[in-house]
């Protein structure tokens, strides 16, 4: 025990050590310094920070325990991610940088007007303290409790370890992004990546040497003859719980729009020093996503292998802890705990800062107080952080986990993003959508889908089912791409009913130097072919 704790303590230690040695003499007095790292972020850094905003325990957790109940179809959460992100590299970065964007929705206030900003900025906002935030917290209190049995150690009851992890990982989370800022949440995602991938790898490598009798690739043989249904990337099985026809529809709507204009992800790019380290961070990381599943999927199947007469359908969220404490050495155990809770706390502080970042530009500058000054608007953010985070610990622990916390996660945020997405791209694509137009989509997109999905899933599943001859569920992602279009025909259709005056957020001087990387398109087509390429390989 004291090993393991002396482990802990030191990784955590360590991070908040090294994120201080580095922010201690910045001043988080400014706008730039503050939300924005002061525009001084390198590609590693970026490449980090973007890795553990998006990877945290909903994934080692959620997605390891969506495969040990299904298949490693749910692979496509990270695999179309890093198409995703080369689009984000090569077309929308240069374009945000180039505008001097802080945040998405103070492009949508320069392309219509204010009252679409603050609307965007509302919708980001209430999509965080719903789904992100409380399922980060509440699946890093669920998996830290599972690996060191804290309910058994102390004599308390789930419900009381829960709270508790929840609070204290939370108030420990939101210290980085009140006190330091964007850079100093960057460099402390960027010591956690490490770490993330030193421990996430370590677990599969383990198991399959366990099973192998020290030969990994021998015990990975084993694992893939004798599961090997569960190796099918399609998911196109009858039911599949990710239909490889999702792929073509709502996950494209889903990716392109959480890479290429959320808020969280694109702010990493937003504080590069240039684009060229923009550009190579963005690009570092989409090569790490294609890395992701031998973290995030491929232990949930080998879980499956070792404990399928052990742990039913109903314990998916005890599977990956289950494996971890099966192959896991004890002096390591401390410092695969630190790991984990890194991966919260970088997810919990990046949307943390990034909340902060749009409630002070989009709400609080544009409505509240034009005239702040830029150390008010540093305040505003701090106060705004406190206030979200209070609200995401109060949210978690009331979080129903009896289906996938994952789909949870990805259920709410549909609601947003097809809607959000079709107002953006139509402002970038044709000057003749309106206002009028972008506001009623933002504000009905999210309604329609809500009816859709949640208030009559059932009569509206079963029409589906009929017009379609099935019996299969259709899958949420097929309604996310359905608004989406609903709400692009609606606009295109405004458009040319009711046409906007000429309003184009013109772009205004660089903060940056805009020298794109060399390597930029060829890093792209191969980090493109190899995502492809998985298919290719796993199909069955």
């Amino acid at each position: 025990m004291l090993v393991t704790t002396v482990s802990f303590l030191g990784f955590t230690l360590l991070v908040a050590v090294i994120s201080y040695a580095y922010t201690r003499r910045d001043r988080m007095t400014t706008w730039d310094a503050y939300f924005l790292g002061g525009r001084s972020l390198a590609a590693w850094v970026i490449a980090g920070s973007l890795m553990l905003t998006n990877l945290s325990t909903e994934h080692l957790i959620g997605l390891n325990g969506d495969a040990f109940n299904h298949t490693i179809a749910v692979t496509a959460w990270e695999t179309t991610a890093a198409i995703a992100m080369v689009a984000t590299a090569l077309f929308f970065l240069p374009r945000y940088l180039r505008m001097s964007l802080s945040t998405i929705p103070e492009y949508l206030a320069a392309r219509y007007d204010r009252t679409t900003g603050v609307i965007a900025a509302a919708v980001f906002l209430f999509s965080y303290v719903l789904a992100i935030l409380p399922v980060v917290l509440l699946s890093g209190a669920t998996g830290i409790d599972s690996l060191f049995g804290l309910q058994e150690g102390f004599g308390l009851s789930q419900g009381q370890v829960i709270w508790l992890l929840v609070w204290g990982v939370g108030t420990l989370g939101s210290l980085y992004a009140i006190l330091g800022g964007l850079k100093a949440v960057a460099i402390s995602d960027t010591i956690n990546g490490v770490g993330f991938l030193i421990g996430g790898l370590m677990i599969p490598l383990l198991a399959l040497m366990q099973i192998g009798d020290g030969n990994p690739w021998a015990g990975l043989d084993t694992v893939y003859v004798e599961e090997r249904p569960k190796f099918d990337i399609t998911g196109d099985e009858p039911g599949s719980f990710l239909p490889f026809g999702a792929l073509f529809t709502g996950m494209v709507v889903n990716q392109v729009f959480a890479w290429c204009t959320g808020q969280q992800f694109i702010q990493r790019g937003l504080g590069a020093r240039n684009l060229k380290e923009g550009q190579k961070g963005v690009l570092i990381a989409a090569g790490f996503k294609l890395v992701g599943p031998l973290v995030v999927v491929l232990p949930g199947v080998i879980a499956f292998h070792m404990f399928k007469d052990t742990l039913g359908p109903e314990d998916y969220l005890l599977a990956y802890p289950t494996l971890v404490k099966a192959v896991l050495p004890d002096w390591l155990s401390g410092f695969f705990a630190a790991v984990m809770v890194g991966a919260v706390l970088s997810t919990f502080n990046s949307v943390l800062n990034s909340s902060a970042t749009l409630f002070c530009r989009d709400i609080y500058g544009s409505v509240m107080r034009p005239d702040a000054s830029q150390r008010e608007f540093v305040y505003a953010g701090r106060a705004c952080s406190i206030a979200l985070a209070l609200a995401a610990m109060l949210v978690a622990p009331m979080i129903d986990t009896s289906g996938s916390l994952y789909n949870y996660l990805q259920k709410i945020n549909a609601a947003f993003f097809g809607p959000m997405l079709a107002v953006i791209l139509l402002g970038m694509l044709s000057v003749r959508v309106s206002a009028f137009a972008a506001k009623a989509g933002l504000v009905g997109g999210p309604i329609l889908f809500f009816l859709l999905v949640f208030s009559f899933d059932d009569p509206v599943q079963s029409f589906l089912q009929g017009v379609f001859g099935t019996s299969d569920e259709i899958h949420f992602l097929h309604f996310l791409a359905i608004v989406f279009v609903v709400v692009a025909t609606f606009m295109l259709v405004s458009a040319r009913l009711r046409p906007a005056r000429s309003r184009v957020a013109e772009p205004g001087p660089a903060p940056v130097d805009m020298t794109p990387w060399k390597h930029a398109k060829a890093m792209g087509i191969l980090v493109s072919v190899c995502s492809v390429g998985c298919y290719l390989l796993l199909a069955q």
